[in-house]
């Protein structure tokens, strides 16, 4: 039995794509031995027209991009697909319905730890659209049963300044880590009991030594579930 087809939706930014074809790789390396790697496909998007729509608001045209590069992907031969990115998952279910292939949503295997783990009140730390809108939290509250706190406005605003002029560019300060090291401490003394990196460059710039309760890496997360599923029952 061979593995399944990883089908990647990347490029935003390819600073966490990158991640995702580390982590991907390494899994298959450990779980299956020797010289194995993931098979995997990837479209990588030119993240300044990605990041453009966003902060127009065009998502309509966004979401038809999205659906493109999927069905490019299940063209190429994927067996399940990912969606790179946190913010990108607002329209998830569109790109599902594109396709004949699964999705693997990002918000699921990460709600899944948490609940392994006994925890309910979780903050979440994400661009302002993943923050703010419904598509991401309201999925881990309706679906999975968790109470998700956001940060407060400033906080949000730090949040995302910081995700989009620095760590999309591959600038991790230490001065921004020592912000959001703050903004988490604020989220624990609202009752967090954990929180989610919701964006997959927040992994580049703080780690669990600058929280006090268990942070949730959605890039690490979303990728291993990616390699159970395109390696299971081998």
């Amino acid at each position: 039995m061979s593995q399944k087809v990883i089908g990647l939706i990347g490029g935003m930014s390819w600073e966490s794509s990158a991640e995702y074809y580390r982590i991907v790789n390494e899994q298959v390396r450990d779980r299956l031995g020797g010289l194995r790697s993931a098979r995997c496909l990837m479209w990588s998007f030119d993240f300044a027209e990605i990041e453009a729509l966003q902060h127009a608001g065009r998502w309509d045209d966004a979401t038809a991009l999205m659906v493109d590069a999927a069905r490019r992907l299940e063209r190429g031969g994927a067996d399940f697909l990912l969606i790179c990115t946190n913010t990108m998952h607002r329209m998830a279910a569109d790109v599902q319905g594109a396709v004949g292939i699964p999705l693997l949503h990002i918000a699921d295997p990460t709600a899944d730890r948490i609940r392994a783990a006994g925890l309910r009140r979780v903050g979440l730390l994400g661009t302002a659209f993943t923050m703010e809108q419904d598509f991401y939290k309201g999925r881990l509250a309706d679906r999975h049963g968790l109470e998700v706190l956001i940060p407060e406005e400033a906080d949000r605003a730090t949040v995302h300044r910081i995700i989009y002029d620095e760590l999309v560019q591959g600038r991790v300060e230490p001065a921004s880590r020592q912000a959001y090291r703050e903004v988490i401490a604020r989220l624990v003394e609202r009752g967090a009991e954990a929180v989610i990196l919701g964006c997959t460059e927040i992994m580049l710039l703080v780690g669990a030594e600058d929280s006090a309760v268990p942070l949730f890496d959605t890039t690490a997360i979303h990728a291993e579930a990616a390699v159970e599923l395109a390696t299971a029952g081998m």
